[in-house]
């Protein structure tokens, strides 16, 4: 298959997740109020939904603060983070190898001077790069989407996401956590 239609297999599989997920009427659960309540009500069950939810919104553009923020308010900051730091791990993963299983190394294909330049670095520090980008992008899909795509090794993706994760995450539920105990929410 061309790259074209490789990306065009993607488009197309990204569309159908997401009016699935449109029509199924899996977005009204998708607040942070129900991800609380679905953690606190069903211990185990719970953080499975949690984890499968976080993946499903994680294909479909949902950030993943929503996450962290319901795990935050319903377990507290430290396993709140712990869940968390869990799931994104899961939901990135999920991410990239349905992603590369449809689109292979699409992106690898450009022959522009800009997309080279920025494979050379990939290439040169993958599990680095990958882990800088986790710093300061965290979750975000289309990150996910560019280096499933990218042709970077899959353990390089991970070990850099495993790296790149946990001050973000710690820093938010920081955050999280001020916040609510300030409001008296939890």
């Amino acid at each position: 298959m061309s790259r074209y239609q490789r990306l065009l297999g993607v488009l197309l599989f990204l569309g159908a997740v997401f009016v699935i997920f449109e029509l199924s009427g899996l977005r009204d659960h998708l607040t942070l109020a129900y991800l609380r309540q679905t953690i606190l009500a069903h211990e185990a069950g719970g953080l499975f939904i949690f984890v499968a939810m976080f993946s499903l919104g994680n294909l479909v553009q949902i950030p993943g603060w929503i996450f962290l923020a319901a795990a935050v308010l319903a377990l507290g900051a430290f396993w709140g983070a712990v869940v968390t730091y869990i799931a994104a791990i899961i939901s990135c993963g999920v991410t990239f190898l349905s992603i590369r299983f449809l689109g292979g190394d699409a992106l690898r294909e450009m022959k522009n001077k800009t997309a080279m330049r920025i494979f050379r670095q990939l290439d040169a520090r993958p599990v680095t790069s990958v882990a800088l980008l986790r710093i300061f992008f965290q979750t975000v899909p289309v990150i996910n989407y560019a280096l499933a795509l990218s042709g970077i090794r899959v353990r390089h993706y991970m070990l850099g996401t495993l790296l790149g994760l946990p001050l973000p995450i710690a820093l938010y539920c920081i955050f999280f956590d001020t916040l609510a105990h300030l409001l008296k929410i939890t």
